[in-house]
């Protein structure tokens, strides 16, 4: 694999970026004896106010069945437990039980210096981490027409309007 990409597409940029932090990441959490999708988790679980499976799901970029999987295995590790949630009985909250809580400040002491070490290295005063931020927030809106397109639906009548093909032809 080459040291820098070869490419000036933004995806694979952030792509082959993504894999060398994780890979990175990976070696820290081996250390403690910790998977990087268990560390995403804990790090939403460590906060101690109980997460219900789907903000979790969507926080450690998981479907939840394989985070049902993963959660399973937490609680047999005695890293995690699940509870009622207090204000609607049907959905439970994922909370750290002691063992969890010893694990993640451990952890994350380790992840967090880490992290700070490789973003002292880009030298930008963390205007990588906050413009990844803003990307992310932008790439989740659609994209905009290209100045001087007209949307579809304006061409042929209307929002809502059905393309049929070749009426109107």
């Amino acid at each position: 694999m080459p040291s820098v990409p070869s490419s000036p597409d933004l995806a694979h940029l952030l792509s082959h970026a993504e894999r060398r932090v994780v890979r990175r990441l990976a070696a820290v959490l081996a250390e403690e004896d910790c998977a990087v999708e268990e560390w995403r988790v804990l790090s939403l679980v460590g906060d101690g106010r109980g997460h219900p499976m789907s903000e979790i799901a969507d926080h450690a970029l998981m479907p939840a069945p394989s985070l049902t999987k993963l959660v399973d295995r937490m609680v047999a590790g005695n890293l995690v437990h699940r509870r009622p949630d207090p204000y609607d009985r049907r959905r439970v909250l994922l909370h750290l039980t002691p063992r969890g809580e010893d694990l993640y400040r451990r952890t994350a002491r380790r992840v967090h210096a880490d992290q700070a070490r490789l973003l002292a290295e880009t030298a930008d005063g963390g205007a990588l981490a906050h413009l990844l931020g803003r990307l992310a927030t932008a790439a989740g809106t659609p994209p905009a027409a290209p100045a001087g397109d007209t949307p579809l639906t304006t061409l042929v009548g209307g929002e809502g309007a059905v393309v049929r093909p070749g009426a109107g032809e």
